[in-house]
Parts: C-alpha cells; sequence; structure tokens
C-alpha cells in the first residue's frame, strides 16, 4: 500500500538505491547496491563554473561486497561514475578494510569506527547497512538448512532481533510457545 497523498509539493532531490543478492557457482555470494542521486531541475555544484542539467547524477555509485556462507567479508568493490569531487574517487578504496569482517553483531560499530567523519565516503559507507540486511536475505535458504542459532539458555537468536520476532508477539506464540512472555488470552490458547 503507498503512501496516503500528501499536500502540493515539488520534487528537490531524488535518490535510487538498488539492491541485489547473487549465489556464485564457487560458493560464495555477491551482494551489490548501486545509488544514484539527482536533482529535477538545473543547480550549481560546488567548485564548478558551468550549471548541472537537470536529472543528472550528482552521485552514481556501485558497492558489491563479497561474502562467505558465515557472512564473512572476503572481497569489497567499488565502482564511481559520478562523485561531485574528483578527490572523492579517493575513497573508494577505503571500503576494503572491512575486508575479514563477519556481518552481524557488531557490523554497523565496525563500519561507523573504521569508516566514519573524513575516513570515507558517506554515501558509499551508508551504503553497508542496507548491503547487510541484503545478504542476511540473499542467504536465507543457506541458514535454514542449519539448526537454529540458540543462545547460551537454548532459546533461538532471532526472539527480541526485530519487532515481529518480539518475545511478547505472536510470532513467538506460535514458533517457540515456550519462549513467549506476553499475555495468554482465550483468542492465543
Amino acid at each position: 500500500m503507498p503512501l496516503p497523498p500528501s499536500v502540493d509539493r515539488e520534487e528537490v532531490h531524488q535518490r535510487r538505491i538498488e539492491l541485489r543478492g547473487y549465489r556464485r557457482r564457487d560458493g560464495v555470494f555477491e551482494i551489490e547496491a548501486h545509488l544514484v542521486d539527482t536533482k529535477p531541475f538545473p543547480f550549481q555544484r560546488p567548485l564548478q563554473e558551468e550549471e548541472t542539467p537537470p536529472d543528472t547524477p550528482l552521485h552514481d555509485l556501485w558497492v558489491r561486497l563479497v561474502v562467505d556462507e558465515g557472512l564473512v567479508v572476503r572481497d569489497v568493490v567499488v565502482a564511481a561514475d559520478t562523485m561531485p569531487f574528483a578527490v572523492c574517487l579517493e575513497a573508494t578504496d577505503t571500503l576494503k578494510t572491512m575486508i575479514g569482517e563477519r556481518i552481524g553483531h557488531g557490523w554497523s560499530r565496525a563500519v561507523r569506527e573504521r569508516l566514519g567523519g573524513s575516513a570515507s565516503c558517506t554515501h558509499l559507507a551508508e551504503l553497508l547497512g542496507p548491503l547487510a540486511t541484503l545478504a542476511f536475505q540473499s542467504l536465507v535458504l543457506v541458514r535454514r538448512a542449519r539448526p537454529e542459532a540458540l543462545d547460551a539458555s537454548g532459546k533461538p537468536q532471532r526472539i527480541d532481533s526485530c519487532y515481529a520476532y518480539g518475545s511478547g508477539r505472536d510470532v513467538v506464540r506460535r514458533l517457540w510457545p515456550q519462549h513467549y512472555t506476553g499475555r495468554t488470552t482465550p483468542e492465543s490458547s
């Protein structure tokens, strides 16, 4: 269902992000993102004399993470068709610092610590969050073939990992009734 209609408005910026996950024949996975920023009107870029025509990309960036079944990053490939300044191209290699990192608990912190501020391109670093989520989705069949990951107390690690898997919600009541902490009502019995 789309958003409800809004008040009269004018578009001033568009960011398109496309994400795709692939399984390679050699057993690893490629998780890719493509980001394109445009404006629907002519505008002046900093440090450029000529006006930029409407719908011309300000950013046109690509990121590929190569991950194994354990979600460990084996390679990072970055391409930039368009960046606002020539110096921005130097930032493409900064994502290589994520090689060897495991996508999971601590991923976002590692991205901030290694690539935050002036250490990397903000737009490239921001793509690593959605890429991590896509990696989980891309490996769902691999994960489902394995036994359920449990914490030290024997509770599935998925419980309380998101809204739907909240320990007091119906999904947990139906999948793992022994770990359900919500109210028991006649309808949920």
